[in-house]
This record gives structure tokens, C-alpha cells and sequence, in this order.
């Protein structure tokens, strides 16, 4: 039966390279089916918990990771850091008394029109990992620089070299979902 993939994308742009990311490392993973998690979230604030308990699309959200064999997280870098937009997706999922990522098979990986690529971002990204305790799969570490150019119109890449990086990593990914 073919692995279910979940993605989680920094950005909400509409045409995100990190979102296409996600999407050419889910077809490079091969037979899986893949979705891209809705990260619009409101602000996490305690009033609001306290008041309606958690949103909807947060509840949407832990059942999709719960659900899901394996996570793929891609980020852009702002300012050196992870997007706001992920921090707050999870600092909801974290108020969830489901622990959905526990033990559950995660690759991490970003695009940025820099040339380092984000990997800046990746290095918050897994501290903020930390209490969820995923099980990362740590290499390599993929970071696209100059997005921006980095796909096609078909949204592969244009680059042998990131597609062999991004193929190992998801090579790597699934070795961990099924051992």
C-alpha cells in the first residue's frame, strides 16, 4: 500500500518554491499519496483557546500528521529564522493533547532566493522540533538556493544536483517509514 505524505510549507504564497519543494520531493519519493497541510491559522493566542478551545483547522491539522507516515517540512528563511507562519502552526499543534509528530518519520528541508539556501532556518527548525521528539531523517541536508530558478515550468528541478540530493533524502525518509 503506498505511504501516505504530508506537507507542512513555511509560506502561504500562492507560488511558494518552498511548496514546490514539497511537492517535487513527494514525487521523487515515489509511490505515495501527498497532501499540503492549510497553515492559515489564526495567531495562536491563550485568550482564544481558553475562550473556544482550539480552531478547527488546528484540530484538521494534528488528525492530517496523525494520519500521516511521514512529514515533509520545507521553510524559507526570514531573517536568519524560521517563518512566522510555521512557528505559529507549531505552537498550535503543541496545545493539542494529541502528540501527533511522537516517533513519526520527518524530513526537513527549505528554499530561499539566498545562497545559502535556508539552511540557517533548518537549524531553528529542529530545535523547535524538540518536544514534538519526530524522528528526523538527517541527511542530507537540502537547501535550494536562488529558488527562484531552481524549477521549471513543470515544477521539477533544473538541477540534477538538487534532484539527487532531494532524491536521497526521500530515499533516506523512506527507509525510516518502514522500518
Amino acid at each position: 500500500m503506498p505511504h501516505t505524505l504530508l506537507g507542512l510549507s513555511g509560506a502561504l504564497r500562492t507560488g511558494s518554491t518552498n511548496s514546490a519543494l514539497l511537492r517535487e520531493a513527494a514525487r521523487l519519493y515515489g509511490a505515495a499519496s501527498y497532501a499540503e497541510a492549510d497553515l492559515n491559522l489564526p495567531l495562536y493566542d491563550g485568550d482564544l483557546e481558553d475562550e473556544d478551545g482550539l480552531p478547527e483547522a488546528v484540530n484538521r491539522l494534528v488528525t492530517q500528521i496523525a494520519a500521516a507516515d511521514a512529514v515533509l517540512i520545507s521553510t524559507p528563511e526570514y531573517n536568519g529564522a524560521v517563518t512566522g507562519v510555521l512557528k505559529n502552526a507549531l505552537d498550535w499543534i503543541s496545545r493539542h493533547s494529541n502528540k501527533p509528530m511522537v516517533g513519526k518519520p520527518t524530513a526537513l528541508m527549505s528554499a530561499a532566493a539566498g545562497r545559502a539556501g535556508g539552511v540557517r532556518a533548518q537549524t531553528m527548525l529542529r530545535s523547535c522540533l524538540v518536544a514534538f521528539r519526530p524522528r528526523i531523517t538527517l541527511a542530507p541536508e537540502v537547501g535550494i538556493a536562488d529558488s527562484g530558478a531552481a524549477f521549471d515550468e513543470n515544477g521539477h528541478f533544473t538541477s540534477d544536483r538538487y534532484t539527487a540530493s532531494v532524491q536521497t533524502l526521500m530515499d533516506a525518509l523512506k527507509a525510516d517509514v518502514t522500518a
